[in-house]
């Protein structure tokens, strides 16, 4: 008998998965601990607070989308509510002298955000697929707009503002430098990740994909789908209600914009071009989000239209998003058939950023004569100055966009013929895909 259940029982981990396990998140704690000896400046320090904030609110979205297969266009409303609710939790702490450290407010966010998704969820959850779309986009619209309307609580279109400074020191800080929200945003993004990757370990995580995938099935052996998801829902509407804790804490308000659907999409489009297929996906996607908008809006006035582009190329190319494109080389690399890929990239790559050349040079001269154009032809874009009315410019864009197109079009059928010659041999090699 002992025989038998020693057969029966699931292997233990090994200890250097364990410690693999661990480590990973000693490192991620260590590299969140130096961050600021190497950069110490005050935009970096905040870029890398909203990096932390974004990450939260895309992993919280995912546990709607990558884990359960809910489709949300509404969950800045919980993000919202939380940020909004904290803002109003500072003025009564700070008014009231009561003994309470800005660093346990976030949770007041995220239970803000579980009581809203509690109340919303249930009928939000009773179907998936289109109908939980338009449904999270109807709630988020009738939040967007009372904000506009309940002036009271929400503040109108200026929001309400707070002091961080007058709640209760702990330590002596008083969390009014940048380093100090740094280090609250830190702590608060390496729990709240840990806690969710905890809950994809769960069976309720389990069950969430098993609903993702087949939801019939889990109902014919025994389980609800309805209430899986709508737990999932709840579990997500906490966590960004600490997202937007976090943020409302950072900014140090609370407006209407944080409710609204520009809200939503930014967390749609950092979660899915991260790759929702994985759990490191929408970390990736918050990182590349984050800099990429802080990047372009300083170097274009429609970085904006570049997201979408971005987007579209990601839905229509790569469906896995950044991280699935980097796990699809990880047999190759594994098997050391990468290198044989890699010159058919490089070839594929100078008629690809040609192309790319081309589609900006087009959108930038073409916003130009439709947005300003009485304005002087002489414009700069991408720290780039050149002459928008000059005919040299518009035949060399429709020249690299087209020629760029055509030759790129030959190349990248050439490096999927190497990217499957690779596969084949790392197959063969008994590693799997």
């Amino acid at each position: 008998m002992s025989e038998i259940a020693s057969h029966a029982a699931p292997p233990l981990p090994a200890t250097t998965e364990k410690l693999k396990f661990y480590g990973i998140w000693i490192v991620a704690s260590v590299a969140l601990l130096l961050l600021p000896k190497i950069f110490g400046s005050g935009g970096s320090l905040t870029t890398f607070s909203l990096i932390g904030i974004s990450i939260i609110f895309s992993l919280s979205y995912n546990i709607l989308l990558g884990q359960t297969g809910m489709l949300s266009f509404g969950h800045a409303v919980y993000y919202g509510l939380g940020g909004f609710l904290v803002i109003h939790a500072i003025n009564i702490i700070g008014a009231n002298k009561l003994p309470v450290p800005l660093p346990i407010v976030p949770l007041i966010g995220g239970l803000t955000g579980l009581l809203f998704a509690a109340l919303l969820g249930w009928v939000s959850t009773q179907r998936s697929g289109t109908a939980f779309a338009m449904i999270s986009l109807g709630v988020a619209e009738l939040i967007a707009s009372s904000a506009l309307i309940l002036r009271s609580f929400f503040g109108g279109e200026a929001g309400v503002s707070a002091n961080r400074t007058k709640l209760l020191k702990l330590f002596g800080w008083n969390f009014g430098p940048q380093i100090q929200i740094y280090y609250l945003v830190a702590a608060w993004t390496l729990i709240a990740v840990i806690a969710m990757y905890a809950l994809t370990r769960t069976p309720l995580g389990r069950m969430c994909n098993a609903v993702r995938d087949n939801p019939e099935r889990v109902q014919f052996v025994g389980y609800n789908p309805h209430v899986v998801r709508y737990l999932a829902f709840c579990f997500s509407g906490f966590f960004a209600g600490i997202a937007g804790a976090l943020a409302a804490i950072n900014f140090e308000i609370a407006n209407s914009a944080y409710l609204g659907a520009e809200q939503s999409g930014t967390v749609l489009f950092a979660t899915y071009i991260g790759g929702i297929g994985f759990f490191i996906g929408p970390i990736v996607g918050a990182i590349f989000v984050t800099f990429l908008s802080l990047g372009l809006s300083d170097l274009t006035q429609v970085w904006q239209l570049y997201f979408g582009l971005i987007f579209i190329a990601v839905v229509l190319f790569a469906p896995g998003g950044i991280t699935g494109l980097l796990m699809m080389h990880r047999p190759l690399l594994k098997s050391g058939t990468l290198p044989q890929v890699l010159p058919s990239y490089l070839v594929a790559l100078v008629p690809t950023l040609a192309m790319v050349a081309g589609l900006v040079l087009a959108i930038e001269t073409i916003v130009h004569y439709t947005v300003n154009p009485g304005d002087d032809s002489h414009i700069k874009a991408f720290g780039v100055s050149f002459d928008a009315a000059s005919p040299f410019i518009w035949a060399m864009s429709v020249i690299l966009l087209i020629g760029g197109f055509l030759v790129a079009r030959r190349t990248w059928t050439r490096v999927g013929h190497a990217f499957s010659s690779a596969t084949s041999v790392a197959r063969e090699k008994g590693i799997a895909a």
